[in-house]
């Protein structure tokens, strides 16, 4: 076999086997080899000279035992494996107890020092540390590179994006609440869960970890009159005040105060404002019985409300109200309040799920405390008692609250956009930009309040955390000169209760045709599959229409475009599978069996 090999490959064999092959082959005891001549001094001619070839005796030999030099080389990289080993242990320890790759609330943040004061000033409620400088006696830099109008997570994002390309960047926040950027979603989920929440604000994430909702604490901030003195840049909120006026040309904001900014570059990520009702609107002796939940102020107020109050009144099913009912009715269950939550679809978060899925969650939503008014409206809304308000309801009912809880929505605020000749968006509403997230030369659009063109799905705005962050880091990253469109989509996540967790992406509209795969548990505890369709079309080709009976406790919801392309997907207490999710979507392609595309997500396996 050697030789075969060495025959074959002989530029890969060592000189000592070619060696051993050529005498294993040869006829003789010598191996014919050229001869060479050389001279000699004492003769006058040339001397043929032969060399014998070497041979296995002419190979080196070990120095000392055989077993004494293996043994110590084996020890040498003995040693060598146990460092390296110990070396990564210590670094995955390191990982798994800092928040280095933290991923649970995109984008990634800093924990505060727990003994450290919360990095806010004080706001207009009942706030924990020193009080706030009015804006007018705030200084301000005549010129920064980067403006950013809102001091929320769009804008925290981008100033990450902008950093990332440009560690010495000075950006300056301008936002109208007196807190430093923070994370919404806990203000109607975790925060709930905790006691203390109220006066530290923290909250336990999925990963059993503490945090605050604050992005960076207090000290990560300078003032605005130190940006142009940090050789280094950094990033600086100007709190409680508003920018009326862009003017794109001369690349100046124009604050309420009647001060000017000069900017290089310029993002508008302003938010929205909650919505409410015309039957309130009305009649402003009810203003100190209302609550329209947004922010961080609303929260503290509420929950203070809730521990003296003996009934609530929730209005609105949509995400907001859903979150905010659970959480009121699980405070409920350690004292005799009564959360109502009233509102004129057929199940919470009927603009959304499928009608079936809607009202099954309005069950889930009963077990958790609240008394659940589906489809019904209020009419009237009076001051009853001294302190009370009386809500009549479409049907007749009438309801004595405490105090009530609007939650129907986000009004996008685009109020600079007449004095500054920028497009608003007067079907979805939001600044107008394009696929960019550019609106004017120099001016970007991200968060809440941005109408943007979707590659994929068409124009859109979205209102939810990740979209702000996402649209917040491209328009970041556009402005640092990356000129790249909008394709990555975005996610968004509810909790209601205990028992229901979704995430969803894309165009998720209840009007919209769906096919639901859910898993269901059969007499001999195997999966088995339901399908549940709304408006697709051909139903004959689905199993089934949804039963009463049916209970959809983990599955997929796929939403369906004309032309039977799936746009959107909800994924049903199926967690991870969120990059599938978006893939799907991004190739926008009709599927012939849902049953069987189901199946990338995993619905049947065992938690």
């Amino acid at each position: 076999m050697l030789s075969r090999h060495c025959v074959l490959n002989a530029s890969r064999c060592s000189y000592v086997q070619q060696t051993i092959v050529s005498i294993r082959a040869g006829k003789h005891r010598r191996v014919r080899v050229p001869l060479r001549l050389y001279s000699s001094p004492t003769q006058g001619g040339y001397k043929p000279v032969e060399f014998k070839p070497p041979t296995l005796d002419d190979l080196p030999k070990f120095k000392g035992p055989w077993l004494e030099v293996y043994s110590a080389a084996q020890r040498k990289y003995h040693r060598q494996l146990l460092l390296s080993i110990a070396f990564f242990a210590g670094t995955v320890a390191y990982v798994a107890t800092s928040d280095m790759f933290d991923f649970g609330n995109p984008p990634p943040m800093k924990n505060p020092p727990k003994d450290a004061e919360q990095p806010t000033s004080v706001s207009k409620g009942n706030m924990v540390g020193g009080v706030a400088q009015p804006a007018a006696l705030q200084k301000i830099p005549e010129m920064v590179p980067y403006l950013l109008i809102g001091a929320g997570t769009a804008s925290f994002a981008a100033f990450r994006a902008i950093r990332a390309v440009d560690p010495t960047a000075k950006v300056l926040l301008i936002g109208d609440e007196d807190h430093n950027p923070y994370m919404r979603p806990p203000l109607s989920k975790e925060l709930w869960l905790v006691d203390d929440a109220a006066k530290n604000l923290r909250f336990r994430q999925w990963n059993g970890k503490e945090r605050s909702i604050f992005f960076e604490h207090e000290d990560f901030y300078c003032r605005p009159d130190e940006l142009d003195e940090r050789e280094n840049g950094g990033v600086a909120v100007l709190h409680d005040c508003r920018v009326t006026k862009i003017d794109a040309d001369l690349q100046k904001a124009f604050l309420e105060d009647g001060r000017e900014i000069r900017y290089g570059k310029c993002l508008i990520a302003t938010g929205g404002r909650p919505r409410n009702l015309e039957v309130f609107e009305k009649k402003p002796q009810l203003a100190p019985h209302l609550t329209l939940f947004r922010g961080v102020d609303d929260f503290r107020s509420l929950d203070e409300i809730s521990r003296k109050s003996k009934s609530i009144a929730v209005v609105g099913g949509g995400f907001l109200g859903s979150e905010l009912a659970c959480a009121l009715g699980y405070r409920s269950k350690k004292s005799n309040l009564t959360v109502y939550q009233i509102f004129p679809e057929k199940g919470n978060m009927g603009r959304v799920l499928p009608e079936y899925l809607a009202q099954w969650t309005a069950e889930k939503v009963r077990k958790e405390g609240v008394v659940v008014l589906s489809k019904t409206k209020v009419i009237e809304a009076d001051l009853v008692n001294g302190n009370q308000v009386k809500l009549t309801l479409d049907d007749g009912k009438e309801i004595i609250s405490d105090h009530v809880v609007i939650a129907v929505g986000l009004r996008p605020e685009t109020n600079l956009a007449a004095a500054s000749g920028l497009e608003v968006d007067d079907r979805l509403g939001g600044f107008k930009a394009n696929a960019e997230l550019e609106a004017r030369t120099n001016v970007w659009v991200a968060g809440d309040a941005l109408s943007f063109y979707d590659t994929k799905l068409g124009r859109r705005r979205v209102e939810h955390h990740d979209h702000a962050v996402v649209t917040g880091r491209l328009a970041g990253e556009n402005m640092m000169g990356a000129r790249k469109p909008y394709k990555h989509q975005s996610m968004f996540w509810s909790d209601i209760g205990p028992e229901v967790g979704y995430e969803a992406i894309g165009l998720v509209d209840s009007e919209l045709p769906t096919v639901g795969v859910f898993a269901k548990e059969t007499n001999h505890a195997t999966a088995a599959t339901t399908v549940q369709a709304t408006g697709a079309e051909p139903k004959d080709e689905l199993p089934r229409p949804p039963e009463k009976n049916d209970d959809f406790n983990k599955g997929v919801v796929f939403y369906l475009r004309e032309d039977g392309a799936v746009v959107g997907i909800v994924l049903w207490n199926v967690f991870n599978r969120m990059p599938v999710a978006r893939r799907i979507i991004n190739e926008s392609m009709r599927y012939p069996d849902f049953g069987e595309l189901a199946k990338l997500f995993d619905i049947h396996a065992e938690e």
